[in-house]
């Protein structure tokens, strides 16, 4: 199995420690089996021509299996293909962790006399004088990227000189050359903000590092593997490396059993002697469904006005965290609005504005992927961004389709940065369609 099996695995576990006795173990063997049928679909699928459709291949196998255990796992795969093409609103719905209230979680930090500040700030601070900052996202919901995104030129220009992110492929050893990722740098760089990320990272002058386990290690060994990478590829390197790491969910905390032993930050912290500023973003974030809410986060919502990332603050200058023992600081995200099907978040907070575009670039083939390059990149680029027009999806439920406008043609929303762009669409059969070139503005064609 891949790596990735290892992220559908913390599910599978997670599920497994809240089933009972008596059927734990049959539970374990129906999600094993699913994670195996996943990863074989996921391999069929990358086997396709083009992105699009390896998306439908994704989409059409979850529609023939409507076996529960199946989808428990099958489902994160999917949404991993639907942030992929664009397709946000898709992928929160299509996969949910839910965040019940957990032992020893703290309080709403309003009861505690905190209150809210810009996150950005808040953590720019917080890292002054540091040697590592650790941030973790939810790979399903690319909001728990934003923030990252923007955090790289604050850290930068603090003397964090070195940025890792998880999956990145380490064989890739044109990239820093290239100046901009694509398909050979890594998994979730296939997603346009994963990909700005990263992108942003060289733009800005960090030594990008890929720190993955190279072998097909699970568990303990996956953690143990990653956190060696890491280390040698830095700090043994360069004792005076400033460090920030993109990783997902768990691998950051500081404390605590994580599968069947520690956590990748852990085993960093023990073999560089450095112990990282821990930065959660995947709990207090907004669900489809209200009770997958974390019992704080529906607080927060409801009690404090923000419009972008905010973390808590006390008299005593000290940061709040929902789980003190785990992480240093607890990110929570504001509630999603959409703007013809598309989420305002993917604007980055100021850095990049809505572009309008229609379907007549599709030439009424569809579905047509819709993608936007930097003028100055190559044809392999990850995209800035991407959307797919689906309008004659109306047998499909709206949970599995691609989200659309319903004006009378298609029409939706990328984000981008000032600049030039080349803005191309593909059928299904990765086929050209049509192609333009575009300035987008600092305010865009809104």
């Amino acid at each position: 199995m891949s790596v990735l099996a290892s992220v559908a695995s913390l599910l599978l576990a997670t599920q497994v420690a809240q089933a009972t006795p008596a059927t734990g173990k049959a539970a374990i063997a129906q999600q094993r089996a699913a994670v195996a049928e996943s990863e074989r679909l996921m391999a069929e699928a990358q086997k396709k021509p083009g992105l699009l459709a390896q998306y439908l291949y994704m989409r059409d196998a979850r529609a023939r299996n409507p076996d529960v255990q199946f989808r428990l796992i099958f489902n994160q795969y999917l949404s991993w293909f639907q942030t992929f093409v664009g397709d946000y609103a898709g992928a929160r719905t299509m996969f949910a962790v839910s965040q019940p209230l957990m032992k020893g979680d703290s309080g709403a930090p309003m009861d505690g006399g905190y209150t809210a500040e810009p996150a950005l700030e808040a953590i720019t601070a917080a890292a002054k004088g540091r040697k590592a900052v650790f941030f973790n996202e939810n790979h399903s919901i690319a909001q728990t990227r934003t923030l990252t995104v923007q955090m790289l030129e604050k850290l930068r220009a603090d003397g964090y000189n070195t940025f890792a992110a998880e999956t990145l492929y380490h064989d890739d050893k044109d990239l820093a050359k290239r100046g901009y990722p694509n398909s050979d740098t890594g998994f979730y760089t296939e997603e346009p903000i994963y990909a700005e990320m990263v992108r942003t990272a060289l733009k800005l002058g960090y030594k990008v590092v890929a720190y993955e386990a190279e072998s097909m290690a699970m568990g303990d060994a996956r953690e143990r593997e990653q956190a060696r990478n890491l280390y040698t590829r830095t700090f043994a390197q360069d004792p005076n490396t400033r460090l920030v790491v993109n990783a997902g969910f768990m691998h950051i905390q500081k404390s605590g059993k994580f599968f069947d032993g520690q956590a990748m930050a852990q085993h960093f912290a023990t073999l560089s002697g450095v112990e990282p500023l821990t930065v959660d973003q995947t709990v207090l974030i907004p669900h489809e469904k209200p009770i997958d809410d974390h019992p704080v986060y529906r607080r927060i919502a409801q009690d404090v006005r923000f419009d972008a990332p905010v973390v808590f603050r006390n008299a005593s200058n000290a940061l709040w965290s929902l789980r003190p023992t785990v992480f240093d600081i607890s990110v929570a995200f504001p509630t999603e609005v959409y703007r013809r099907g598309r989420p305002t978040w993917a604007g980055l907070d100021g850095l990049r504005g809505p572009y309008t575009v229609t379907a007549e670039i599709c030439k009424d083939a569809f579905p047509c992927l819709i993608e936007a390059r930097y003028a100055d990149e190559g044809e392999d680029a990850i995209p800035a961004d991407r959307l797919v027009f689906d309008p004659y999806s109306t047998g499909i439920a709206v949970r599995d389709r691609v989200r659309t406008s319903s004006d009378v043609v298609p029409t939706s929303e990328l984000y981008l940065r000032p600049g030039r762009y080349r803005i191309s669409a593909r059928d299904a059969g990765n086929h050209l369609l049509g192609s333009t070139s575009i300035q987008a503005g600092a305010e865009t064609n809104r």
